[in-house]
């Protein structure tokens, strides 16, 4: 397969699958958001803070729901140019009868690890949740868990591979100390990051269902994802060929 090719593909992957999720949020998600900011924006008046013009508020809301599908499609853009790159070096390692179902098993451990493991720890919020001085603290420390996931699970996953082509290493045992390993990481970092610093103001069974909307969607971001990509891998059929020093290339 060409480098073009592979590159365009991959790209057009996250593409659609970032227009659906951007879509599918606005069906599932925002409504949840609008009820957060509505609660937040009547007890400033009760507390006779100053809030927004409801009207300007209004309008704002419909501008930044139209700019969601595009923000969505520009971001599975960018994780699908990661996916891709990690699906090409890993597929023949990957279990599955074709690459749609060794990308869909791909697309669920990265869910997992860039996903679901930081939620543990730092969980989704409506917007109208959390102080806005410390934004950019929180920020920082879920980006921060997120990479102590992300490249433990990278490292270990080299390693697993690089143990694979050992015939001396006892199978089970290697399956299971992995997994062992990226566990007791979590665990470490879990103990060692702080916690989100910002109190709930509004009912939690709206964070919840904010909570679980909000993953059920990445979810199908990522499932989405790794079926159209692994769909076109099957068409054009690529062979994939990788050199000494561990660079990949792409031809029909």
């Amino acid at each position: 397969m060409k480098t073009l090719t592979f590159i365009a593909i991959t790209l057009l992957s996250g593409a659609i699958a970032g227009t659906v999720l951007g879509l599918i949020n606005q069906v599932i998600v925002e409504p949840l958001i609008d009820k957060a900011i509505a609660i937040e924006t009547q007890r400033e008046l009760a507390a006779s803070k100053a809030a927004d013009d409801p009207s300007k508020q209004s309008q704002y809301r419909i501008w930044q729901k139209e700019g969601e599908i595009v923000a969505a499609t520009v971001l599975g853009t960018s994780i699908s140019a990661l996916f891709g790159m990690v699906f090409g070096y890993s597929r023949e390692s990957l279990p599955g009868s074709n690459n749609i179902k060794k990308s869909l098993v791909l697309a669920g451990i990265m869910f997992f690890v860039l996903y679901l493991v930081p939620a543990l720890k730092y969980p989704a919020n409506p917007p109208a949740v959390g102080n806005p001085d410390t934004i950019y603290y929180r920020e920082i420390l879920y980006i921060g868990f997120t990479v102590v996931s992300g490249i433990t699970a990278l490292t270990l996953a080299l390693i697993y591979r690089k143990l694979d082509k050992d015939e001396s290493t006892h199978q089970l045992k290697k399956r299971i100390r992995i997994p062992l390993i990226y566990a007791m990481v979590i665990i470490g970092a879990y103990i060692v990051f702080p916690y989100n610093p910002d109190e709930i103001s509004i009912p939690m069974k709206l964070v919840v269902d904010f909570r679980v909307a909000s993953a059920l969607t990445i979810g199908i971001f990522w499932g989405l994802m790794a079926i159209i990509l692994g769909s076109f891998w099957d068409n054009l059929q690529p062979s994939k060929i990788i050199n000494d020093s561990g660079i990949e290339r792409f031809k029909k």
